[in-house]
């Protein structure tokens, strides 16, 4: 009796130790699962695109809009060094657009928001936590096949990204080589004015026919567009239910008009037409 209760404690021993070994398991998956803490990295424009952390920036939100950090291709001065450290072309309008675009969420909807951005790295497994990417300068994109692979899942079970801030039909056929990496098969489609993102909070009726323009080339003397990005284009991909998955702004650099958008050089009707469409953006992506 003696040998078979040591036993019965050595098996009793042995499940208690296998139970606290998955129990720890099971926490350090949930903490790697578990959303990055705020940070913020330098952008290429430097004080043009600074902006100060609002004082209630600890507290927060069922909405953080997402700044999606990806690799470069390298193209002159927005591509060169680490993008794991910013500075790079993902920091396009960032952060000043990015917490722009939030204030005018938190003005003009109901939505629960944080008062600053998270850049997300696709390479750290949460961009679960965060309904909204956006994507600045999206023509210089080029994401890894795991970081695709990561960004297609995203999208599938419910994601939304915004690709903005790119002109020319080089740099098109450039963006499209990365989104193809996503979705091999899916169809790029033309958006009409009667999408239903253009009409989520406010309609814009004749939205596909109008461009954001580009706040250099303005200053330059330009139309507002770059290259020969001429005519704007709204495109997108859907889901098999339909659902508006990827809002491309082709022609268009709307993040822009959230940097700028306090500024008198820079077209006021222009830039309320931008807030609004991101207000509309932001609502489509929490309620599909």
């Amino acid at each position: 009796m003696a040998v078979q209760g040591r036993q019965v404690r050595s098996i009793f021993v042995v499940a208690v130790r296998v139970l606290v070994l998955a129990v720890a398991a099971m926490l350090v998956a949930r903490a790697a699962d578990a959303p990055r803490e705020f940070r913020v990295y330098p952008s290429f424009e430097g004080e043009d695109a600074a902006a100060p952390l609002p004082p209630d920036w600890k507290v927060p939100g069922e909405f953080v809009l997402g700044r999606l950090m990806y690799p470069s291709r390298g193209f002159g001065f927005f591509g060169a060094g680490d993008w794991r450290q910013g500075g790079t072309s993902w920091t396009d309008d960032y952060p000043r657009g990015d917490r722009t675009m939030i204030k005018i969420v938190r003005r003009l909807s109901r939505i629960s928001a944080r008062a600053v951005e998270q850049p997300v790295n696709l390479d750290e497994g949460d961009a679960e936590f965060y309904p909204f990417l956006l994507v600045g300068l999206a023509w210089a994109w080029e994401l890894t096949d795991s970081q695709a692979a990561a960004l297609r899942a995203y999208l599938l079970h419910g994601g939304f990204v915004f690709c903005d801030s790119f002109f020319g039909e080089r740099n098109w056929e450039i963006f499209q080589a990365s989104l193809r990496r996503v979705f091999p098969d899916r169809p790029i489609i033309d958006l009409t004015d009667d999408h239903p993102v253009f009409h989520t909070v406010y309609d814009l009726p004749n939205m596909t026919s109008v461009q954001i323009p580009n706040m250099n080339s303005l200053m330059g003397g330009g139309d507002g567009s770059l290259f020969d990005g001429h005519i704007p284009r709204w495109r997108g991909v859907e889901d098999d239910n339909g659902r508006l998955m990827v809002l491309i702004a082709f022609n268009n650099d709307v993040a822009d008009a959230w940097q700028w958008a306090d500024d008198t050089r820079y077209p006021a009707d222009k830039a309320n037409l931008a807030l609004r469409l991101g207000v509309n953006v932001a609502v489509y992506a929490m309620s599909h």
